[in-house]
């Protein structure tokens, strides 16, 4: 009924490529190891699940000294800009709600989840990770501190939103 095990099995050396795919990768070669050891008693078994593993550590690894490069960063402004100009609509239809601006950008993710205020520029573990608003009387100012997450400097990212049918809106922007 049962079948034995044959020692003359061939290790499964190709279960190696799958080490490729970073985090199956890490799970394929700890697998490795332990056929390695404890089936085939087989040291290039051993070595291949162990290369799977550094794999998946270096690819991770990479990916977060990249995350927190400059250049890597400088890549998100565009996608700042467009964030930003989406957020001027927002806050000027709460305006239109409510008769006043926000106090805050979180007042606006109260009333929509799907409201996106955070700055992709902002390092991951920035102090202040959203998008930068201050109102000011009847208007408002909103920007992101840039790559550099110090406010009021060269890298500064202003909205430039598309005019409202009004014409008005209450932005206002430094120096302008």
């Amino acid at each position: 009924m049962f079948s034995s095990y044959n020692r003359d099995a061939r290790p499964p050396y190709l279960l190696g490529l799958l080490g490729f795919v970073p985090l199956v990768g890490a799970f394929v070669g700890v697998a490795l190891i332990l056929y390695g050891l404890i089936k085939y008693h087989d040291r290039k078994l051993v070595l291949i699940g162990v290369a799977c593993v550094l794999f998946t550590v270096f690819a991770y690894a990479s990916l977060g000294i990249f995350s927190r490069s400059e250049d890597f960063q400088k890549r998100f402004v565009s996608i700042s800009k467009d964030e930003l100009n989406g957020l001027v609509k927002n806050v000027e239809f709460y305006k239109v709600q409510h008769g006043q601006y926000p106090d805050s950008l979180e007042e606006l993710t109260k009333e929509d989840k799907m409201i996106f205020i955070y700055d992709p520029v902002q390092k991951i573990h920035s102090k202040q990770p959203n998008f930068r608003y201050k109102k000011s009387g009847d208007n408002y100012y909103l920007f992101s501190a840039g790559v550099d997450g110090m406010d009021n400097t060269s890298d500064d990212i202003y909205p430039v939103p598309p005019v409202m049918k009004t014409g008005k809106t209450g932005l206002l922007i430094p120096g302008k």
